[in-house]
């Protein structure tokens, strides 16, 4: 490894100067820690083990540091705890959970956490991989949407991790755009799932990190099943979250608005998500209209009406957009390749979509992606991974998939709900 001897950056050893200042590279056992931020923990050796070289970030939850890992020799980030997080046995065992589940679950898309345990300090420290981009929340921020090529391979790589997961019989439960990270290539996203320690392990029965009345995520991208904290709820809530977020992309805002945590769970509870394609053109962006059906099938509230694999969804939303083949497929190509055949897809494509697809079409039988609405166009069929058995689904509240006429007892027994959910805004 490599290090800046200005800033700090670990880099390759086949870097010769840092892109971020210009000054010459020199080993990183040999570089100076930076020494812009007055940190006491800088230069020191964490575990006799890591290096920590530079002050990354500050959070709510601890200090995040880039450190050199003397052993691997490679560059890793090390959150180390504020003193009352780590004092927090809940906050304490969600970074546990972490880093085991990490263990369990190692795959290219997935964050991978080497290491977790306490500091000499009195504190605890979690190491995972150092990466280098930013937050799909970031990217969201400054561009405000993502174009189509972007957003396919994006989610095609989210799908592949998540599906994998769910084969384990894990249940992210904060899939949002803050844990969505984009590693920046000449040939475009690499992106990397974060934070697992919200993980439902529903092969394990794992310990509730909750307390009464709370729920785990962000509550623009809860289903509504993890709105009510169901105990039913499975894999198909992550679904979900990636239609919320999906619409995010595409439209530059979310589905579901509201002045607090508890108007918004009422919002996802008992309104349909306004059309796509009708926001979109709001802000001067036109989409396939088959685009619709696809996101307005991931936000269904029932869970069995819903797309039932991230694959499935994934490959959908590549067919809307007039791409052959499937997420897989779709996940390693170059991004200008993918704009490309999206280009010579839509214009081949019918102007408009016929009908939207049928509820009875599943992930694991029958077409799943689009077949009503969209001639068959996949050439090559989706890798099938065996997900868990659907849990029973727990009436939504009686609420109908499209509407009802006990309005009154579906306001009330919201508010009840509004009530005691306390939504965490930001994990």
């Amino acid at each position: 490894m490599k290090a800046c001897p200005i800033c700090g950056r670990l880099y390759p050893d086949d870097a010769g100067f840092c892109p971020v200042d210009g000054s010459e590279l020199m080993s990183a056992t040999n570089a100076p820690p930076n020494s812009s931020v007055l940190d006491p923990r800088l230069g020191t050796l964490l575990f006799e083990r890591y290096h920590l070289r530079r002050v990354v970030a500050d959070g709510g939850m601890g200090r995040v540091y880039e450190a050199l890992d003397m052993i691997e020799k490679r560059n890793v980030a090390v959150k180390i705890l504020h003193e009352n997080v780590s004092r927090d046995p809940i906050e304490v065992e969600r970074f546990r959970r972490e880093f085991e589940i990490s263990a369990e679950l190692p795959h290219e898309h997935i964050a991978q956490v080497y290491d977790f345990r306490p500091t000499a300090e009195g504190s605890h420290a979690l190491v995972m991989e150092f990466l280098f981009g930013e937050e799909l929340r970031g990217t969201l921020e400054r561009e405000r949407t993502i174009p189509p090529a972007r957003l396919v391979r994006m989610v095609s790589q989210v799908a592949i991790a998540l599906d994998e997961a769910h084969a384990r019989k894990f249940v992210h439960r904060d899939l949002k755009p803050d844990n969505i990270y984009l590693c920046q290539t000449p040939d475009g996203d690499i992106v990397k799932v974060l934070d697992f320690g919200s993980v439902k392990d529903n092969a394990r029965g794992a310990q509730k990190l909750t307390v009464v009345g709370t729920t785990i995520g962000s509550p623009y991208y809860m289903s509504p099943e993890q709105a009510q904290a169901l105990d039913t709820l499975d894999h198909r809530a992550d679904i979900w979250s990636m239609g919320a977020i999906v619409f995010e992309c595409v439209t530059g805002r979310v589905p579901f608005t509201g002045n607090t945590g508890g108007a918004i769970l009422m919002a996802i509870l008992t309104k349909e998500a306004p059309l796509l394609s009708s926001v979109a053109k709001e802000i001067g962006v036109t989409v396939p209209s088959r685009l619709d059906a696809v996101v307005e099938r991931a936000l269904r509230r029932a869970p069995s009406l819903r797309f039932q694999s991230m694959g499935a969804f994934a490959d959908a939303l590549g067919a809307a957009y007039g791409l052959e083949g499937d997420h897989l497929a779709w996940a390693p190509m170059r991004e200008g390749d993918l704009a490309d055949a999206i280009r010579e897809g839509l214009a081949k494509a019918p102007a408009e979509a016929t009908e939207a697809p049928s509820p009875e079409d599943s992930f694991f039988g029958g077409t799943d992606a689009l077949a009503a609405s969209v001639p068959p166009r996949i050439t090559s069929s989706p890798k099938v991974i065996d997900l868990p058995e659907a849990a029973p689904e727990a009436p939504a509240l009686g609420i109908k998939p499209r509407g009802g006429s006990n309005l009154v007892w579906i306001v009330a027994l919201v508010v009840v709900v509004a009530l005691i959910v306390v939504a965490v805004w930001a994990l």
